[in-house]
């Protein structure tokens, strides 16, 4: 069975029929062809496929398609502005935090929901805030050292 459903990703309005059964993930790999969002454990418990709902993060493997009728969804693409990445996004790399880059999406869009709604955090608190995120390659301390570094940029001023 199909059920029509309007959203909104990263800034763009889809119109589209869905199969009741799909996921978001699903409507977001298969059907708008964006590949940031990553299939992994398909049961939320890794982290590789999280964006933003309606501005918190979720796993998207873990929603249906047809709950987001009306909602606003942003992945790692959605911080692009332009060709120009986002200042997490460069926290990232110049803090080597990003090793063979599948969670990265995922942790980046968490860490972005953290900074924006966390007005300051202890390292324990980033590391409990990112625990949905598994990671096998940096072990977490790039990670959380490439959040610090992005919440000195944020609070010079320099963030979208």
């Amino acid at each position: 069975m199909k059920v029509p459903i309007k959203t909104k990703v990263n800034g763009k309005l889809y119109e589209q029929e869905v199969e009741a059964r799909s996921t978001l993930l699903d409507i977001l790999r298969d059907e708008l062809k964006i590949k940031s969002v990553h299939r992994g454990c398909e049961d939320g418990e890794c982290g590789a496929c999280t964006v933003l709902l309606n501005g918190k993060p979720v796993c998207s493997c873990l929603v249906l398609a047809a709950q987001v009728d009306g909602a606003e969804i942003t992945t790692v693409e959605g911080l692009l502005k332009g060709d120009e990445l986002h200042p997490l996004m460069l926290a990232f790399i110049e803090n080597h935090a990003v090793q063979c880059g599948y969670c990265t999406p995922g942790v980046i869009m968490t860490a972005y929901y953290l900074l924006n709604n966390l007005a300051d955090f202890t390292d324990e608190d980033l590391r409990r805030g990112i625990e949905g995120n598994l990671c096998r390659c940096t072990g977490y301390i790039h990670i959380i050292k490439a959040i610090k570094a992005a919440k000195k940029c944020k609070d010079s001023g320099n963030w979208w």
